[in-house]
Order: structure tokens, then C-alpha cells, then sequence
């Protein structure tokens, strides 16, 4: 509990020196868009609070503050799909989906938890759209909707059941995934605001560059060695190996949710800038390195 404690009053303590110096340099520096990392902050500090609840509480409290996260990022992501009628009950059955995958969680069936949503709510989510609600659009709507189940819950779900596989180090490793996975996207656009010039996707994300890439990748795997012994009982090897792969798995989770952005809101770019801000923007890169990085903890390590 104290090393916990510990850990805790410092990345308090740096996260109060990371809001400083982005207040200091978008006033010094107005005519660079630092909004992204502004948002990025602000996600940091939800974090910092639900990793706070379960160091000083329990896992539940946790657990319930992570399945509200996945709902308001469900939320938003419904709102950029151009639905009809119909598709009202549809979006009700994926909502009750997330209370259910987080029951799992909570009674440590890791079995259903796996398979629920990717098997189940894919078999059954079809159900609610075909009957006496036709044909037009039927495609559209439960693939967009199986999308945004196995993103915004599926892949989110994995931070909450880190602290119930491995209640010792459980909030350990969801703080480093965190940290890093965060401090991948704002090093990437850091990089890419100064000298990025080849652009990844420059349609869906201006942001995204291989230079960033470049830059992010190296960094995350740097710090991933130094903290690694403080956060988690990894090897060496694991840790610079988890770096590197919350890097990559972070960059195309980014990557794959703007161009899903803006595959879906084609025609409304005031709607498409709006969400910027949204918690969606703030955990797309999470929606992939949660679950990779569960999944490989899992099968290397016994403890989990």
C-alpha cells in the first residue's frame, strides 16, 4: 500500500508539471494546435482519479467508473452513425451488452468475457434489426454497431479486468498501459507538429506522420524500460518488448478509429471537428492497446 501511495503522490505530481508547461507553452505558442494534448491531459487526469479509487478502495469502484467510460465512448460513437428509426432498438441491446460484459469481469468468468461480445452479441445483435424493421440498411447498421461494441467495450473492458486477473499487480499494469499509451499519442503529435511532413492519412488525421511514428515508437520503449520495474513484474525483455508493442498497437488503434471517423461523418465537418473533444478522441488508441497487451501478459506470464 505504500509503494502504492508512493506511486501515486508521483504521478500527481508530474501530471500537475505536465499541466503547467502545456498551459505555459500554448499561451507562448497560440498559433500551434496543442488542443489534442489539451484533451489528452484531461483524459490523464480520469485516469489518475479511477486508478486513484482503486488503489485507495477496491476493484469494483474501479470497475464501475471504467464501465460508465465505456459508455459514454459507445455514446459518442452512436452519434456519428447516420441511423434511422429502426435502428433504435438495436443501439438499446448494445447498451445493455456493457452492464453484462462487466458482470463477467466482475465474477472472473474469463471464458464468457472473451467470447460475449466477439460470439454471442454478434450471433444475436442481428435479431432485434430484422424483425418487423425490413431490409434497408440492415448491413450497415449491425456491422457499424458490432464495431463500436468490440472497440468501445470489448477492448476497453480489458482495463478492468487487469486488477480482477491479477489483483497484486493489476492496478500497476493498467497505470503503465496508461501512461504509455498516452504518452505515445502526445509525443507522436508532438513530433509531427515540428518536423512531421509525411503524412499517414492526411484525409482522416492531419496529425498522424511516420516521423511521429518514428519518434513515439522510440520514446515509448525508453520510458517503458525505466518504468517498468516500478509498475509491473516484468522482465527486461518484457519491458522494453511491452513498449514497442503499445506503440504500434496504439498507432493503428489511432489511426483505425479517425479514419472510422471520418468514413462515418463524410458530408459533416462540424460534427467531425466537435468530436475532437470527445472521450471517443481520448481512447482510441486504449481501444487496442488494452486488450493486446492483456492477451500477451496472459499467455507469457503466469500471474495473470
Amino acid at each position: 500500500m505504500d509503494r502504492s501511495l508512493l506511486t501515486l503522490v508521483l504521478i500527481l505530481a508530474a501530471l500537475c508539471a505536465i499541466q503547467l508547461i502545456y498551459y505555459v507553452i500554448s499561451k507562448v505558442q497560440p498559433n500551434k494546435d496543442y488542443a489534442p494534448i489539451g484533451n489528452r491531459i484531461k483524459t490523464w487526469w480520469g485516469m489518475v482519479f479511477i486508478f486513484c479509487l482503486a488503489t485507495l478502495f477496491n476493484s469494483v469502484v474501479s470497475l464501475i467508473s471504467l464501465m460508465v467510460l465505456t459508455f459514454f465512448a459507445l455514446k459518442e460513437y452512436f452519434s456519428m452513425i447516420k441511423s434511422r428509426k429502426a435502428d433504435r432498438r438495436l443501439f438499446l441491446w448494445a447498451y445493455l451488452s456493457i452492464p453484462l460484459q462487466f458482470y463477467w469481469i466482475y465474477i472472473e468468468w474469463y471464458g464468457m468475457f472473451i467470447v460475449f461480445i466477439p460470439v454471442y452479441v454478434f450471433l444475436l445483435l442481428p435479431l432485434p434489426r430484422m424483425i418487423n424493421k425490413g431490409t434497408v440498411g440492415f448491413l450497415r447498421s449491425v456491422s457499424s454497431t458490432q464495431w463500436g461494441l468490440m472497440l468501445m467495450v470489448f477492448g476497453l473492458s480489458h482495463l478492468a479486468y487487469f486488477q480482477f486477473a491479477t489483483p497484486e499487480y493489476g492496478a500497476g499494469l493498467v497505470l503503465f498501459l496508461v501512461v504509455l499509451t498516452q504518452l505515445n499519442d502526445v509525443v507522436h503529435h508532438l513530433a509531427s507538429i515540428y518536423f512531421g511532413k509525411r503524412k499517414v492519412v492526411p484525409t482522416a488525421n492531419p496529425y498522424l506522420t511516420w516521423e511521429g511514428f518514428a519518434c513515439a515508437f522510440v520514446v515509448t520503449t525508453a520510458v517503458s524500460y525505466l518504468i517498468y520495474p516500478y509498475l509491473t513484474p516484468l522482465t527486461p525483455v518484457f519491458g522494453i518488448f511491452s513498449g514497442m508493442l503499445i506503440s504500434l498497437s496504439g498507432f493503428i488503434g489511432s489511426l483505425t478509429v479517425s479514419v472510422l471517423k471520418r468514413d462515418l461523418l463524410i458530408g459533416d465537418d462540424g460534427k467531425f471537428e466537435a468530436l475532437k473533444k470527445s472521450y471517443l478522441s481520448r481512447v482510441d488508441s486504449l481501444t487496442y492497446t488494452s486488450p493486446v497487451l492483456f492477451h500477451v501478459i496472459r499467455y507469457f506470464f503466469d500471474f495473470m
